[in-house]
């Protein structure tokens, strides 16, 4: 969600193994018979399924900087993407038309901790303007137009603690650039790519452990990414909502199932006031609260993790399930 940055579901997915063999010279072969054609069917795809929203907007790291990309991108649909290519511009070059832009200030960015490096904030100068790409010259799609205009916003990190690689983002989008404030918005909404860096963390070492897996066939594997991928995205939703959220639980279950799990909630419920469940039944947070229950953790000191909500809502699945059972069948 753009205004809030919640993970709202799992739009599509597309999974794949490449084949043995020397891989082909991609700059002979049609944008289409590409691997990175992902990254256009992805924002098809997207344009499709969300048909109904106000707005969609893809963002993309280096990877997606794809001319095709810009070039084919459904009508109505926005882009934000991170450049990796210092591309042919009518001008120069792309790097270099973007020193010439106007400064439109200075914000403070939050940087999450990375391997060797500490979380900092780092000072960041936003520069911005438009940029006219040309057709790379060894492309075979020629029927791609020869000129693509997008806007750019630059973000370099001013003054980086000794020893660490300043940040600079240089982000083509489609979105309107007219002021300061658009331009960091821009920024804001790229940051929020991370989300997808947090499912997929999640589907691993982080939550699922996927990569533990005994499967060894192709197909089944691919069958049970399809289903960690579902899971991951879910079990991200419990843990945004562990602190409270005005997302409703209906997001991540059906209805139909809130009695049970209300009863199920009810056992996990202590005698102090912090273990009882504050939330509204029906509320993410409240389903969020019982699965973190579940898992193990004890209403007091660190708050619970992906890994503990992978466990509780494993554990909720089935409690829900034999509840069902058991007040569908009385007798048994």
């Amino acid at each position: 969600d753009r205004d809030e940055g919640a993970v709202l579901g799992l739009i599509d997915a597309e999974i794949w193994t490449r084949n043995d063999g020397p891989t082909p010279r991609r700059n002979r072969l049609p944008f289409n018979d590409k691997e990175s054609a992902r990254w256009l069917r992805g924002v098809e795809r997207a344009n499709e399924r969300l048909s109904a929203a106000r707005e969609v907007i893809t963002i993309g790291d280096r990877e997606s900087d794809i001319y095709a990309l810009f070039a084919r991108r459904p009508e109505g649909s926005q882009l934000i993407v991170r450049a990796q290519h210092n591309r042919k511009t009518t001008q120069t070059w792309l790097f270099e038309d973007a020193l010439d832009m106007p400064v439109l200030g200075d914000v403070e960015v939050a940087i999450a901790a990375r391997p060797g490096q500490k979380a900092r904030t780092a000072r960041i100068r936003l520069k911005a303007g438009t940029a006219t790409l040309t057709r790379p010259a060894d492309s075979v799609d020629r029927n791609d137009p020869a000129e693509v205009r997008l806007n750019i916003v630059i973000a370099a990190e001013q003054h980086p603690p000794q020893g660490v690689k300043p940040v600079i983002w240089r982000l083509l989008t489609t979105l309107p650039i007219r002021s300061r404030e658009e331009a960091e918005e821009v920024v804001r909404l790229y940051r929020l790519r991370w989300r997808i860096e947090e499912v997929f963390r999640t589907l691993k070492s982080d939550g699922l452990d996927l990569e533990a897996t005994q499967i060894e066939e192709a197909q089944r594997l691919f069958k049970l990414a399809a289903l960690g991928i579902a899971a991951a995205v879910r079990i991200v939703q419990l843990v945004d909502a562990r602190d409270g959220s005005a997302r409703p639980a209906t997001d991540v279950t059906d209805p139909s199932l809130f009695d049970a799990m209300e009863a199920i909630g009810r056992t996990l419920e202590g005698k102090t006031e912090r273990q009882q469940n504050p939330h509204e039944k029906g509320s993410l947070a409240w389903l969020s609260w019982i699965a973190a229950r579940l898992g193990g953790w004890n209403c007091y000191y660190k708050p619970p993790g992906p890994k503990t909500m992978a466990t509780g809502w494993k554990q909720l699945a089935a409690m829900t399930a034999g509840f069902i059972l058991a007040k569908a069948e009385p007798d048994v």
